[in-house]
């Protein structure tokens, strides 16, 4: 076992990978009391793998100015006691001389250590902890192939243990040799192939969420839409049937009506509240899938997910429930009995209004059919969306937990104010579904609509004298966001056409962001003063 030598004491530590060898080390395992800061010697001695020491050895002696003056020092040793340890005094003396030696006069060093040479071990253990011994493989002579691959070809380094998720930029990943990639085939090893397959980076971010929701797996894809479409199309089989709700987002609802169709699946859409009616769906047709959002968009209703779900798992059916509006911090679908959980990851989860993603979450069975498909179709997130959800989740408990309260007083006052129609609201008992969401919510979310005492230019005037939320799409960023769903989502339709759908020309989409509750109170005031 060879020692590591250090004047002064340090926090490092090699720690260990999934899948590979490598294993985590206790520094003081083994060694006397005296070796280990407790006796008269002053310098900390670590005990670590012999392949770890020998590298790092001939990193230091061969360039001391990357790691200051070489105060590293590999010794021989033995786990015979008798064979002894240099002295302090010895480590002392080498490291002076490493220190006032040039880096140039320091040749590299060919030792036998246990009867290995150092250079081969150096060599064939490079790719396990990320030191080369060499970053010029000797088959590149050429400045161009250089280019390509110095510093990568034989294996790159290995960042051990960094506070942050990497991001792994890349579409493919390589095999050493055939026999490694048989391994990964016929999955004696697991291993990263191709970037739509998956990614470290995106891995990590379905891992978090998977956390979050209590699901067996996650996966997730380039937008929400395409998590819902990927999963209806894996889902539900040529010429089978759907039902959903009324309210749903309106790009769900055309690729319902006008795509489904098209591989002769029909759909029967009922009220959210509509027991009875999901009840006659699922006994009339073979009823593959049952698809709500709850809280539902724009109108924010509610679905009893204990009570459908039972309903559904009676006849083999389905439940996916687009928790989007919820968050799964406000709502657990999957422990109420739903099966499947999709996420606009775009919107809370993502949290700055900056980047685009959705997922699935699920039984591993489930996912994983989709997951297939997916990798059929494509529709891949990229690592560095992934790296963003990531970040933006790590906040994300206080956001919503601002949201939560600043949508909730501010519903509150809209509700008494004489220039505002109608709030729709689950935290409001005048909501239709308070009930349900005081039993399934712990907290409302940070949307609410509402129309105005008005018509549509009424309704313009209000919007543009708000001065602090941005006239935009979306919702459950940072910062606050206004739309007139009318206009932003609808305006192509006809009023008439507007109104089968409930979109009033003075309904207002409003999602408080994380300012300060008495600024965003004073210009909603101010706003509804100016009308």
């Amino acid at each position: 076992m060879a020692v590591l030598s250090f004047q002064s004491p340090t926090n490092f530590s090699p720690t260990s990978i999934p899948g590979s060898s490598r294993r985590r080390f206790d520094s003081t395992a083994g060694i006397p009391s005296s070796f280990t800061g407790d006796g008269p010697i002053s310098s900390m001695i670590l005990r670590f793998p012999p392949n770890f020491v020998r590298q790092l050895s001939i990193k230091a002696r061969r360039n001391c100015s990357n790691i200051g003056v070489a105060q590293i020092v590999a010794a021989k040793w033995s786990n015979n006691p008798s064979s002894g340890l240099p002295s302090a005094a010895a480590a002392a003396s080498s490291v002076s001389a490493a220190a006032s030696a040039p880096a140039a006069a320091v040749p590299p060093p060919v030792v036998a250590l246990n009867g290995v040479d150092e250079e081969v071990v150096a060599a064939e253990g490079a790719r396990e902890i990320g030191l080369k011994k060499d970053s010029k493989p000797s088959f590149l002579s050429s400045d161009g192939s250089l280019t390509v691959h110095a510093g990568e070809r034989l294996g790159r380094g290995i960042v051990m243990d960094p506070i942050t998720t990497p991001v792994v930029n890349t579409s493919a990943y390589f095999f050493n040799k055939t026999a490694d990639l048989l391994d990964f085939k016929e999955k004696r090893t697991f291993s990263f192939e191709y970037g739509r397959y998956g990614n470290p980076t995106t891995i990590v971010l379905e891992e978090k969420i998977s956390a979050l929701e209590g699901a067996e797996s996650t996966l997730v894809m380039a937008s929400g839409m395409c998590a819902t479409t990927v999963m209806l199309l894996a889902l539900v089989p040529a010429g089978g049937h759907i039902v959903t709700t009324t309210e749903c987002y309106r790009k769900t609802r055309i690729f319902m009506e006008n795509f489904l169709p098209k591989m002769g699946i029909t759909v029967t859409v009922i009220d959210p509240a509509d027991i009875a009616g999901l009840e006659a769906a699922v006994n009339k047709y073979q009823v593959s899938l049952f698809f709500t959002e709850s809280p539902t968009n724009p109108f924010l209703r509610c679905v009893d997910i204990e009570l459908v779900s039972e309903i559904c798992h009676k006849r083999g059916t389905l439940v996916c429930i687009d928790g989007t509006f919820a968050t799964p911090l406000n709502q657990k679908a999957l422990a109420f009995g739903a099966d499947l959980v999709v996420h606009s990851l775009t919107k809370y989860i993502g949290g700055h209004n900056d980047v685009l993603g959705g997922c699935i979450c699920g039984p591993l069975k489930i996912v994983s059919e989709i997951r297939n498909l997916h990798h059929v179709l494509g529709g891949t997130l990229n690592p560095n969306a992934a790296y963003l959800m990531i970040r933006g989740m790590k906040t994300m408990h206080l956001r919503v937990q601002q949201q939560n309260s600043t949508a909730s007083r501010m519903a509150e006052i809209l509700e008494a104010h004489p220039k505002v129609s109608h709030v729709y609201y689950p935290g409001l008992a005048s909501h239709p579904e308070h009930h349900i969401a005081k039993r399934q919510m712990t907290g409302f979310g940070g949307v609410i609509s509402f129309e105005i005492d008005g018509d549509i230019e009424r309704t313009i005037k209000f919007v543009d004298s708000l001065k602090i939320p941005y006239i935009a799409p979306s919702f459950g960023g940072c910062e606050s966001i206004v739309d007139q769903p009318a206009i932003m989502s609808y305006w192509d339709l006809t009023q008439e056409e507007r109104l089968k759908y409930g979109m009033k020309d003075n309904l207002v989409r409003f999602s408080f962001g994380v300012e300060d509750f008495e600024d965003l109170k004073a210009d909603v005031l101010q706003a509804l003063e100016a009308i």
